[in-house]
């Protein structure tokens, strides 16, 4: 039985339906991440569990009680806000202790606690401070502390890093996800970020216009996406038009220049394709026999830090491959307008479903 687990869950406003079928079965101990752009109901869903929302139809359950329409303090649930809704006018100490003291635990117990949490998040010598005193970072982690004070069943976290700076994100997220193993704790993590699924979670649901999209390992929703939009939300990719060749053997052109998949695929001769190709997966250069091979014109070289950024035009008017390749002292790039061939693995290419149309994708993605 799942420790967490949501059946057939959908959540109407009006005439607007918020979150439609999500079915989820969550693990004791298990982060999950709910990833999709802004409007996709990932907010909604996760307000569902809180006990903040409650289901149009569909069931909540948590280590096998329904809790679909209990409400939120009737629920062993901590939640961590975008915002961090720390009260002002209490210290550190008595915000982590707050939800302590409304329970009536005894002042010793909720003092005890408090110092074990404030050492949990590395922040032992900040319990006598106010919420204005301390920098966004530890804000947030005193909202976290605060949520795992009275030792929830399900930790709840809404785009919590949003608000902060690069490298303080990328600080603070490792530090969650530690401190989630170190408790062995239930979590669900709502975010529009990829990296931040991708790094922190056992598993990612995909979400796009209140459906669940695709559900699967961070490996499996980025190297086998089920679905243009996915293919397309998570990472970057080329997104090439192709044409059928022979479909049984895995031949097809993009820019009129002979491809082969490592697969046969579905599709009549002439069809018109699209193909996704990660930047990962395009290297500089023709290789070896048999790797497939593109040519065209570079139309921008992009320094990115620790990768450069390389485009290809295919023809005048043709498709644009985006290649990714490590920066190093003595990398030998080419120059605009260069005429150069890139490479890459027959396995490389997935071959997109048609009815999910790109430019909606894209659309979607943009709205993030």
């Amino acid at each position: 039985m799942s420790f967490l687990e949501l059946t057939d869950v959908q959540k109407r406003f009006g005439d607007t339906t918020a979150v439609e079928g999500f079915n989820l079965a969550a693990e004791k101990g298990e982060f999950v991440s709910f990833l999709g752009p802004s409007g996709c109901g990932k907010t909604t869903t996760l307000r569902m569990i809180a006990g903040f929302e409650q289901p149009t139809s569909g069931t909540i359950r948590i280590n096998d009680e329904d809790v679909t329409y209990r409400s939120p303090n009737k629920r062993n649930v901590g939640m961590v806000f975008q915002s961090y809704a720390l009260f002002p006018n209490m210290t550190v100490a008595d915000n982590i202790g707050f939800g302590l003291k409304v329970r009536k635990r005894p002042k010793d117990q909720i003092k005890k606690r408090v110092a074990e949490l404030l050492e949990i998040v590395n922040l032992p010598d900040k319990g006598a401070r106010y919420p204005y005193q301390l920098s966004g970072g530890q804000q947030q982690r005193v909202a976290l502390a605060r949520a795992l004070a009275f030792e929830p069943q399900v930790l709840l976290l809404d785009e919590p890093l949003s608000a902060l700076d690069a490298k303080i994100r990328v600080a603070l997220r490792h530090e969650i996800r530690s401190i989630q193993r170190q408790l062995g704790i239930t979590t669900v993590y709502v975010t529009h970020d990829q990296e931040e699924a991708l790094s922190l979670s056992d598993r990612v649901v995909v979400m796009s216009e209140g459906r669940m999209e695709q559900v699967g390992t961070p490996f499996e929703i980025y190297n086998f996406p089920s679905t243009a939009f996915v293919a397309s939300f998570v990472g970057t990719l080329n997104v090439l038009p192709g044409v059928v060749v022979d479909a049984s053997r895995g031949e097809l052109t993009i820019a009129g220049q002979p491809v082969r998949l490592g697969h046969a695929f579905e599709g009549s001769a002439g069809r018109e394709i699209r193909v996704a190709l990660r930047p990962e997966m395009v290297q500089l250069g023709p290789g070896e026999n048999g790797t497939n091979r593109l040519t065209g014109k570079v139309g921008d070289v992009s320094f990115l830090g620790s990768i450069v950024r390389i485009r290809l035009a295919l023809g005048e008017s043709g498709p644009t491959v985006v290649l990714d390749v490590f920066n190093e002292p003595t990398l030998r790039l080419p120059q605009l307008g260069d005429t150069a061939t890139v490479r890459f693995p027959q396995d490389g290419p997935l071959v997109l479903d048609p009815k999910a149309p790109v430019e909606s994708v894209e659309a979607l993605i943009a709205e993030a």
